[in-house]
């Protein structure tokens, strides 16, 4: 049986739930940070639901409310000591604020990943200057100060451009051993930095001569260890490793940190998983994985991005998600938004951008090419439905194939409409595809049992059509703040 677990929900409540102790190796956790600039760090006291929202929904906004407050309760007063001094210092200096609920949220994890981690384990926590100098206080008070080993600068050269300060172009990463022994391997390939010939030295056939003192070096042919500052690049906007994740950090950052802290066969968790980075390259440096993620939008790029890699030689378990209907009609209820990104999951299709398309309609797309090189990129594009289906709904979704001119409308719904309402399906006429005889009806509807039962849109196979990436776009994306739990369920993939 696999031990790859991929796990939906909050990822406090699955660590004390189902990750028992000390089973991982190594955990690395991106985050989210207060990294939007217009914010005061001390700020007026903010309640009420309408900040619980935007925790949950996840736009790295933080705001102090209910919530946080018991959170931060919690730990004062069943933390362990050290934490539980530090929590209330934070208090007294930050008060009811935006960066106090930050750290009240994070403060409860931290001593879960403590527990989980095995006594030769490390934890690399990746953070940026606005709030780097309180998690390393925390980080002390969780783990110990003798525990710290570094703070890792990653520099980079992408955004952070200011005509008002320097620009801001480096992102920590503190790492902590739980132990008084660790793994780091500094013959690893990614620890290496090969010689370029830059800087005050210049090469020669006997060794590497600097200019100043005329000394002549030999440098090692595997290159020196890193550093604890990295220079390597973040992703590009057109990089092939791209997948529309707005947080999503470069595989060489994330190799470099797994092959210095892990060996092959070690288990890697990373609780704040966004699109999966870290259990992608996991996979490929032949370590074990656990990810953990609250939205199912995250869930189902991290799956399409494991199958498209990996292929069958990703095996894992998926804990969390719906597998009967009435799991479904349950995540309806609690959370339209994460019902309609499951829902397009089950299929394949991308969501849309919320505030933008939405409203016209369009829930989601997927794109095809059936000429061929060269040939016409096509679209199916989708609306999904939590509640009673109408015939309206269904001569709408018409209209907006119509209007987009697309090939193929599907109708993705909880509840079968009568069969009087599908005849707006029936009328909307068939798309011909060069890949087969017989046409595809130009509107399907689908019910949620069909889905969960193994039925697919009727279009051009994706074996044969070129079919894009899942990406990630609107509010919820980048996001972790506290949710409704599910009855956690597992599928095999």
């Amino acid at each position: 049986m696999t031990k790859n677990l991929l796990y939906y929900g909050d990822n406090l409540d699955v660590l004390r739930e189902y990750i028992k102790d000390e089973t991982i190796d190594l955990v690395y956790l991106d985050p989210p940070f207060k990294s939007n600039r217009d914010y005061n760090l001390i700020s007026p006291e903010q309640t009420g639901s309408r900040s619980a929202a935007r925790i949950k929904a996840f736009k790295d906004t933080w705001r102090w409310d209910r919530a946080a407050e018991a959170a931060h309760q919690e730990v004062v007063e069943s933390g362990p000591g050290r934490v539980s001094q530090v929590m209330q210092g934070f208090r007294t200096f930050l008060g009811e604020s935006d960066i106090m609920a930050y750290l009240a949220m994070m403060a409860p994890r931290l001593i879960e990943l403590l527990r989980v981690l095995k006594s030769s384990g490390s934890i690399y926590l990746h953070c940026d200057p606005t709030a780097s100098h309180y998690l390393k206080m925390l980080m002390d008070a969780v783990f110990g100060p003798q525990r710290f080993l570094n703070e890792i600068v990653w520099c980079y050269r992408q955004g952070g451009r200011s005509n008002r300060f320097f620009g801001r172009k480096h992102d920590t990463i503190l790492w902590y051993s739980k132990g008084d022994k660790w793994v780091f391997n500094p013959d690893a390939d990614s620890v290496r930095i090969k010689y370029h010939g830059t800087g005050g030295y210049q090469t020669s056939g006997k060794g590497v001569t600097h200019r100043r003192s005329g000394k002549t070096y030999r440098p090692d042919a595997r290159g020196k260890v890193a550093e604890d500052w990295w220079d390597i690049p973040a992703l590009p906007p057109m990089s092939k490793q791209r997948l529309g994740y707005p947080t999503q950090k470069p595989e060489a950052l994330i190799e470099r940190i797994i092959e210095a802290g892990s060996n092959e066969g070690d288990t890697i968790l990373d609780p704040f998983c966004g699109c999966g980075t870290t259990i992608a390259v996991a996979q490929k440096l032949n370590r074990l994985w656990v990810g953990i993620d609250n939205t199912h939008l995250a869930v189902a790029l991290m799956k399409h991005r494991l199958k498209d890699t990996f292929g069958e030689n990703a095996s894992y378990k998926v804990i969390g998600e719906p597998v009967s209907l009435s799991d479904a009609e349950g995540l309806a209820e609690k959370d339209k938004h994460q019902f309609r990104w499951w829902a397009l999951g089950l299929v394949g299709a991308s969501p849309v951008e919320q505030k933008k398309e939405t409203d016209k309609g369009i829930d989601g797309r997927l794109y095809f090419n059936d000429e061929g090189k060269g040939g016409k990129t096509k679209q199916v594009i989708f609306s999904v439905k939590a509640g009673q289906t109408g015939a309206g709904d269904i001569r709408k979704l018409r209209n907006v194939i119509e209007r987009e001119k697309a090939e193929i409308g599907v109708y993705i719904c909880l509840q079968k409409p009568i069969q009087s309402k599908t005849t707006e399906a029936i009328n909307a006429g068939f798309y011909k595809s060069p890949l087969r005889k017989e046409p595809f009806p130009r509107l399907q509807v689908l019910t949620i049992k069909d889905l969960l039962g193994g039925k697919q849109i009727d279009c051009p196979a994706y074996g044969q059509a070129k079919v894009t990436p899942l990406k990630t776009i609107g509010a919820g994306c980048n996001g972790y703040g506290r949710i409704r739990k599910l009855s956690l369920h597992s599928e095999v993939i």
